[in-house]
């Protein structure tokens, strides 16, 4: 129950579990993960964590690869559509998820099955998909906010989106699964698949629905998009950063959903009359690297990260990349601030760049950059950076 928000419900994960017990046969814990993105990041770690804390305690983990639904994509919290994704995407995207979940999960055949839910819904009928969609009323699908707050503001909801609730509880019926995790986000999809196992009369799996982590802002939920996220396969040294930069209130929450540490010693940590508020955070981020790293390069990290930000340290490296900024982006010593950051590999285009300038996230030898539509004048040795993280040298001929 550790960190987990809601279970649907305790009582009967208990008489579950007792059974398994009794039997000597594992509950199949089931966790479905779209591969919409290449990469995962520590807010996908979280239901990971839940599912390696069931295989430790000798359950079956069932990793279902949604390469169907990953071509709806899921409609969760969306107040669009999301685009399509092509097979080859998909399939692409699914390769690295399954590098990436086993930095978490134990992969050993004895421990995990992978499924992928095409095996079951791309053989379907059209007859099948209507005789799945006669088990869900639109009262019982209007129910979900996602819908239901787009429709009140006037945007598009298509009937596609509406079979991914559907297709996500098909999959629980095909797996027999005992137990279902997934994130907060996913309560509504989690809890049809037990409306379809009782329709196949099968016995309903409990649901057990984890908090979404907070990103590194402090404010939304971890994401790529939102740029406030750590990435599972983040350098050493920029996850450590990463997780220093993270506001003193979240540390007891990225303990306790990111770390096995026990709760007296996650409360003794976070106690600023205990422990002193960076202390606490540089084992956090000691912890985290080690993680997904190791011992060593989590010692690197932190060594790094106060050789840099250490008392009475400037805050820029002594050590980092020459950038050559190109003659034909200049117009004698000068360029445009947005070309400096595209060039320098701060922003992906001018418009993210303009953006980056006008939340003073840049700076020329320690000045911030104000003038999103504006020039600088460059010379060699002078430093460039985004943040407290990234640096560059500029060599200018």
């Amino acid at each position: 129950m550790r960190g987990a928000d809601t279970v649907y419900s305790e009582e009967e994960l208990a008489k579950k579990l007792a059974r398994s017990v009794e039997k000597g046969v594992p509950l199949r814990v089931k966790l479905g993960m779209d591969p919409t993105a290449p990469d995962l990041t520590l807010g996908h770690t979280v239901v990971l964590q839940k599912l390696r804390d069931f295989q430790d305690l000798g359950h079956k983990a069932i990793l279902i690869i949604g390469d169907y639904t990953a071509m709806i994509g899921d409609p969760s919290g969306k107040s669009k559509t999301r685009p399509v994704l092509s097979r080859e995407q998909v399939d692409a995207n699914a390769q690295t998820y399954l590098e990436q979940a086993g930095k978490v999960i134990d992969t050993s055949p004895d421990k995990l099955e992978i499924r992928k839910n095409s095996e079951w819904l791309e053989p379907m009928s059209f007859a099948d998909v209507i005789q799945m969609a006669g088990k869900v009323t639109v009262a019982r699908m209007m129910e979900r906010d996602t819908f239901a707050k787009r429709l009140k503001a006037g945007a598009e909801v298509f009937i596609h989106e509406l079979f991914y609730p559907m297709m996500q509880a098909q999959d629980s019926v095909e797996i027999r699964a005992d137990v279902e995790l997934g994130g907060t986000d996913q309560t509504f999809n989690n809890l049809m698949g037990r409306d379809f196992q009782r329709n196949a009369d099968q016995p309903p799996q409990v649901v057990m629905v984890m908090p979404l982590l907070v990103g590194t802002d402090g404010k939304e939920k971890m994401s790529k998009s939102m740029g406030n996220y750590i990435a599972v396969t983040d350098p050493a040294p920029e996850m450590f950063a990463k997780v220093m930069s993270i506001p003193d209130e979240l540390m007891a929450n990225y303990f306790e959903l990111l770390t096995t540490e026990d709760a007296t010693r996650i409360a003794e940590l976070t106690n600023a009359s205990k422990t002193h508020p960076r202390d606490g955070k540089v084992e956090l981020g000691r912890i985290i690297v080690t993680r997904f790293h190791d011992a060593e390069a989590a010692k690197a990290a932190v060594d790094e990260f106060f050789r840099i930000h250490g008392a009475g340290k400037s805050g820029v490296p002594d050590e980092m990349d020459d950038l050559k900024v190109p003659a034909d982006l200049r117009d004698g010593d000068s360029i445009a601030a947005a070309d400096l950051a595209v060039c320098a590999g701060f922003a992906k285009s001018k418009g993210e760049a303009r953006r980056l300038i006008a939340e003073n996230g840049l700076r020329l030898d320690g000045e911030p950059l104000t003038d999103p539509q504006g020039t600088v004048s460059i010379r060699t040795g002078q430093v460039f950076q985004r943040g407290k993280r990234k640096f560059v040298k500029l060599v200018v001929d």
